[in-house]
């Protein structure tokens, strides 16, 4: 039988492809042609089918790459500034005076550079993004060879890309035309928060993502403070005032949803609405914790999130991995909830169906982009692994991602990133701190 020639061949690795089969290869392969999957399964059956360039991944987990529902790439250039405060202290005293005096295009690229390495060493081939200047982070995801949706932050007041909403708004729709067809980046909207945006801002917000069929991004029931705000003012939750709004749908992702109440679970369940889970943040913040086990049970659409760098710190997905799986578990005192698997399918095919990407990402399927990652299981750290889904969940730490392809194309190998000139993203950043530093001047940084 004549052989079909492709361009990879993945072989000798231990495949997870989080289908919805929950299949499995312990000696698997997957062909890839251009910039999909074109098959997967055990190794002996694909070699009598497909020739082409071989890529051993021998002592590797092989699986789907990690998808990161929600974050704030540029923000790793305020890494380590104003920790150990209130989230409205954090904001008001500290992030949103530095975005207005120091984020600009060029302070917007240095972190979004910085992400990316950050994004790719922990095994992230998408993300979706809610920022400033954000035709200047979707330029870094494409030199970067990363997957992304991003969304410019849309918000009342005057903020670093423009000094009125109305120029927010024009931005937001420069950037919808801009992507419309583009391999890697997709556009989405976003509304910064219920308490920071008009209803007449957050409705238009959500008129334009409707117009071109998009991802409608805001912040919902972060904190305490947001639900009885809304309770007071409106005898209603944020979740419940959004829906009335007419916001939610199954192209709304949500980020945080820590306070909800039954019925606000009820709504998001049957709205088909994403949430986006960010445990580190919500603790670090104190924000609270989110209830993921009752989401589930609802078969609500629940993807992880690292949030931005500046409130995480970091945005490892294997350690956000490990954090939601025991915070759930102590939270409502049972070791069942959560298990190792459930918390890997919540990191990829998850969060591709909180983003409306499932078709095309998520798993490793025959018609699916080739977004794959690569995890030694050599580390002393690994070894011995009984269980490939506790061993990732309960006994990684980030740094056994040793390859990854994203949309075909090998964007690192033998934990060198191959895109872009990494070193030189990091002197970038050491380079910047000056700047930031010189704002403080004598200021307490903490």
């Amino acid at each position: 039988m004549q052989k079909t020639k492709v361009d990879k061949i993945i072989i000798n690795g231990f495949v997870l492809t989080m289908n919805d089969n929950k299949d499995v290869f312990r000696t698997g392969a997957i062909v890839i042609q251009d910039n999909l999957i074109v098959a997967v399964g055990d190794q002996d059956k694909i070699l009598q089918e497909y020739i082409g360039d071989f890529f051993d991944a021998e002592q590797k987990i092989v699986m789907p790459g990690f998808v990161n529902t929600h974050t704030h790439l540029p923000m790793s250039i305020f890494r380590g500034i104003a920790n150990d405060i209130t989230l409205f202290e954090w904001l008001n005293d500290y992030i949103f005076p530095m975005e207005k005096n120091l984020v600009n295009k060029e302070s917007v690229k240095i972190g979004a550079m910085l992400s990316m390495a950050e994004l790719i060493r922990s095994g992230i081939t998408c993300f979706n993004d809610m920022y400033y200047f954000q035709d200047i982070t979707a330029q870094a995801a494409i030199e970067a060879g990363i997957r992304g949706i991003v969304a410019e932050g849309l918000i009342d007041d005057a903020v670093a890309n423009s000094s009125t909403v109305e120029q927010g708004f024009e931005y937001a729709e420069f950037l919808l035309n801009k992507y419309k067809n583009n391999d890697l980046i997709d556009v989405a909207v976003a509304s910064h928060a219920p308490y920071s945006c008009s209803d007449r801002n957050m409705q238009k917000a959500k008129q334009l993502a409707q117009k071109y069929n998009a991802n409608y991004h805001l912040h919902l029931s972060e904190t305490k403070w947001e639900f009885d705000k809304f309770m007071k003012e409106y005898k209603q939750t944020p979740v419940q005032y959004v829906d009335n709004l007419g916001l939610l749908d199954e192209k709304t992702i949500a980020a945080h949803c820590v306070w909800l109440t039954d019925k606000d679970i009820e709504i998001i369940a049957n709205k088909r609405v994403g949430v986006a889970h960010n445990p580190e943040c919500n603790m670090k913040i104190s924000s609270g914790v989110a209830p993921i086990p009752k989401l589930l049970q609802r078969n609500a659409k629940v993807g992880l999130g690292t949030d931005g760098a500046a409130s995480n710190n970091n945005q490892n997905m294997i350690q956000e991995l490990h954090t939601m799986a025991l915070l759930h578990k102590l939270d409502t005192m049972n070791p069942t909830v959560l298990d190792a698997y459930q918390a890997v399918n919540i990191a990829t095919n998850g969060g591709a169906k909180v983003l409306g990407l499932d078709r095309k990402i998520g798993s490793l399927e025959a018609g699916k982009f080739a977004d794959i990652i690569f995890i030694d299981f050599s580390f002393v750290n690994a070894l011995p692994s009984y269980n490939p889904y506790s061993t990732i969940v309960y006994a990684l730490l980030g740094n056994e991602v040793s390859d990854v392809i994203i949309n075909g194309k090998f964007v690192m190998k033998n934990n060198n990133i191959l895109t872009f000139d990494e070193q030189y993203a990091k002197q970038q950043v050491i380079d910047y701190q000056k700047v930031i530093r010189r704002y403080f001047n004598n200021k307490k940084i903490k």
